[in-house]
């Protein structure tokens, strides 16, 4: 079916009061610090700003207290599901007659992913806009493609487009410490394989107990001297601080052992190690 067409682009629009979030929600007390997108950088996040990318789209970082009372597991899968490109989704894309080396990934959010989830449900990123399962693919006459449009009375309130898509995941993989999955084949052969061990990896682990993500990280961290936090306050963190500590304390110790071995005369020769693993207060790779 062939969308329906918008003919210019949607102005920006804040929520009203009738939109205004219930008072046990994670926005009821507002979002904390704001920066516009492409002014914030990482130390914003560090401090644990939200970022606005329009006038009625702004990302919030919730808490570590915040995502296990969400449901941790219901929460990743959130962020992995939003966040995801064709690579992520090999063998599922195929049985569906889709290739995913060529699926666009703005494209394959609007039409597969976010239908899937309700203002409720990325209320803890979001706040009560927007409602991804209720929006509805158009084409936009100016900018020569499709759009995803929220309706409010019977008139368009939020759009996203491929800029919005964009910013969107790019905010939530900074703050989960996630790199977008670039894997490709090189040919059509391989293609076929990467999906067959995809759809084995999946067969293989479908069937196992589901682990927490965040325990062992948590659980390490408080046990790491130099680590601020105990079991109680560390579910205070906002999630970029708290996998910003993790990947730290994992530089720190990692240059710790290279210098200890290189200065006890017997482990590797320091000349040979690049210098950016020895600095600990480096860049942190993702």
């Amino acid at each position: 079916m062939k969308p329906e067409s918008l003919p210019r682009i949607l102005p920006c629009r804040n929520y009203n009061s009738r939109d205004a979030p219930v008072a046990d929600s994670p926005e009821a007390q507002g979002p904390g610090p704001v920066c516009q997108y492409g002014e914030h950088d990482d130390l914003k996040l560090y401090q644990g700003y939200s970022i606005r990318i329009n006038d009625f789209l702004v990302i919030r970082q919730p808490t570590l207290g915040e995502i296990c009372r969400y449901g941790e597991r219901n929460y990743y899968n959130m962020i992995h599901t939003l966040c995801s490109v064709g690579a992520d989704l090999k063998w599922q894309l195929d049985e569906a007659g889709i290739d995913y080396t060529k699926i666009p990934d703005f494209e394959l959010f609007y039409t597969l992913l976010a239908g899937n989830y309700t203002a409720k449900d990325t209320e803890i990123l979001f706040g009560c806009l927007p409602d991804f399962s209720g929006m509805k693919i158009m084409f936009h006459s100016e900018l020569k493609e499709n759009v995803m449009v929220q309706y409010a009375d019977g008139k368009p309130l939020i759009q996203i487009d491929r800029y919005v898509y964009s910013a969107i995941v790019d905010i939530l993989r900074r703050m989960h410490r996630l790199r977008r999955n670039d894997e490709l084949p090189g040919n059509e052969a391989t293609r076929k394989i990467l999906i067959d061990d995809a759809r084995e990896e999946y067969k293989k682990f479908r069937n196992q107990p589901v682990k927490s993500h965040l325990l062992p990280l948590i659980s390490a961290m408080v046990n790491s001297s130099g680590f601020k936090r105990d079991d109680i306050t560390v579910f205070d963190m906002k999630i970029f601080a708290f996998m910003d500590s993790v990947a730290r304390i994992g530089k720190i110790r990692n240059a710790d052992l290279l210098l200890s071995s290189g200065y006890s005369g017997f482990g590797i020769n320091l000349k040979e190690v690049d210098n950016e693993a020895l600095n600990w207060m480096g860049e942190l790779d993702i």
